[in-house]
């Protein structure tokens, strides 16, 4: 798909997307992302748009609470794998498509969630184009959920990995440092693709300048993801009450950089501003 970097269609083209949510990190970041969304979801049966949705997590488990879900990733392997789960599930519609430009119509829409386009977009144009997008396809008073990558996360990464000893990661971080514009040059599997790093007052100013309000950022794994022995804590109990703690914590400014992700929850205006 040429909405992509041809970065990023290598990254996604080795196949690992699908199963990245199962590790305790990835784990940790897709029980968050669902408890934000709990929280701030119309009831079913409204309809959802899941915009660069990959191979549908996220998708299959809102339709499974009764919502009339429509997925779409710039990625054709990903849409070929959630048409062979979806036998299993019921999507409205699954499709391979651009976030900038969609095939839904005007004001047709409750929510739309955005976990990918708006990080990789590297170019401001495009991430606005993809926001307008959205806003387009949103009735008055509907929701955005987006999700964006924290400046910070590369740093943070790199002294939890171990990458901070290898000089390249540490030009990638430096650079990161800058502007928040991430490059892998040496296609290092490990380090990422090209993607757009946000500071959290600069992800939410572009969402508002694109015509949402009312826009309340969250930090999805938190102080959560810097804990050495995260496996334990995703268990039962321990789990319970780490999540107690992510709640209490998740809006606050100060600690908002360090979580590897971010999730903005904004409305599209109930009625157009004079």
């Amino acid at each position: 798909m040429d909405s992509l970097n041809p970065e990023v269609a290598i990254h996604y083209g080795e196949g690992n997307e699908h199963d990245r949510l199962t590790s305790p990190h990835g784990r940790l970041e897709f029980e968050r992302s669902k408890d934000i969304i709990a929280r701030n979801l119309f009831p079913p049966p409204a309809k959802i748009l899941d915009l660069g949705g990959g191979t549908g997590h996220y998708s299959f488990w809102l339709a499974n609470h009764g919502y009339e879900v429509h997925l779409v990733d710039a990625m054709e392997s990903h849409i070929d794998l959630a048409k062979r789960i979806v036998q299993f599930n019921s999507l409205a519609s699954i499709s391979v498509g651009d976030a900038r430009s969609t095939k839904f119509s005007d004001e047709s829409l409750d929510i739309v969630l955005m976990f990918g386009p708006l990080y990789h977009l590297t170019d401001k144009r495009d991430r606005m184009k993809s926001l307008e997008e959205a806003k387009r396809v949103l009735k008055p008073g509907g929701r955005l959920m987006a999700a964006a990558i924290s400046k910070f996360a590369s740093l943070h990464d790199g002294y939890h990995s171990g990458f901070i000893e290898d000089e390249q990661f540490k030009n990638i971080v430096d650079h990161d440092l800058i502007d928040g514009q991430h490059r892998n040059p040496e296609y290092h599997q490990n380090y990422f693709t090209t993607t757009k790093f946000h500071e959290p007052s600069e992800f939410r100013a572009e969402i508002e300048e694109a015509g949402f309000e009312d826009t309340k950022l969250f930090a999805v794994e938190g102080f959560a993801a810097h804990i050495p022995d995260l496996a334990e804590h995703m268990k039962s109990e321990k789990m319970r009450t780490m999540f107690e703690y992510l709640r209490k914590t998740e809006n606050e400014p100060s600690l908002m950089g360090s979580s590897p992700h971010i999730m903005a929850v904004s409305r599209k205006w109930l009625k157009p501003r004079e």
